[in-house]
């Protein structure tokens, strides 16, 4: 038995180190970009070339404030983690998309944006803070939330998002983090379901959050139901 054990115990080790390894290039990039961005001169010019490849309003600008610093413990520690999210995650374009558990804060009537009520629904899943008023802090979040520390603390917290998002239900991950864990969403992140499986897969936010791709897919996916439906008359 302590023999089985220790082989285990082995065997996870080497996985980490392994993920660690597969990881670690692509987080030095990020660390160094971060420390970069400390540079306020070069800060201005990465947000304004970012905001020059915006192709449509509907993307939210990604906004920092001067005062904000980017390069901090507990900035690397929420890049890392998102970056193994993002590696580790089940949910993949084309795939069974993840039944994760998640808990209904608030249903509304209401529950499709009204744009594409006639082919989509959209939920909310509130996942834990990227920006924690006691992690890595940002002077831009329109709200002050501290990690969350129980299941009511994050249910308290997605009250603050039912009148930002009209139209929609929200629900919260668990506190075992399933749905953030399985879709890679932290910061945030678009998905598309249907059937159970996942058919549009967006870029982690919060540079590779675009409303726009969303709207795109679902305005091909209405035309294409719409064409399949057009009856053909031989005459």
């Amino acid at each position: 038995m302590m023999h089985d054990s220790g082989g285990v115990q082995m065997a996870r080790v080497l996985k980490h180190a392994t993920l660690c390894l597969m990881l670690l290039p692509r987080f030095l990039v990020a660390a160094v970009m971060l420390w970069l961005l400390d540079f306020l001169c070069i800060r201005k010019k990465v947000l304004l070339k970012m905001g020059a490849k915006q192709d449509s309003p509907d993307d939210p600008p990604v906004c920092v404030s001067d005062s904000n610093r980017m390069f901090t413990l507990e900035s690397l520690r929420a890049v890392w983690y998102g970056q193994k999210l993002d590696f580790l995650k089940s949910a993949h374009l084309g795939r069974a998309a993840p039944n994760t558990e998640v808990l209904m804060v608030q249903e509304r009537r209401q529950r499709v944006v009204s744009q594409y009520a006639d082919i989509a629904d959209f939920l909310v899943v509130y996942i834990e803070e990227a920006h924690p008023s006691d992690g890595w802090v940002s002077s831009d979040a329109p709200y002050q939330i501290p990690k969350h520390r129980c299941l009511e603390d994050r249910l308290r917290a997605a009250q603050l998002m039912l009148a930002e998002v009209p139209g929609s239900n929200v629900v919260v991950d668990n506190m075992d983090n399933e749905s953030n864990a399985a879709y890679g969403a932290y910061f945030e992140r678009l998905y598309i379901v249907m059937d159970e499986r996942v058919v549009y897969q967006g870029g982690r936010g919060p540079d590779g959050y675009r409303i726009s791709e969303l709207r795109n897919w679902l305005e091909q996916y209405r035309n294409d139901r719409m064409n399949s439906h057009t009856a053909v008359l031989h005459v």
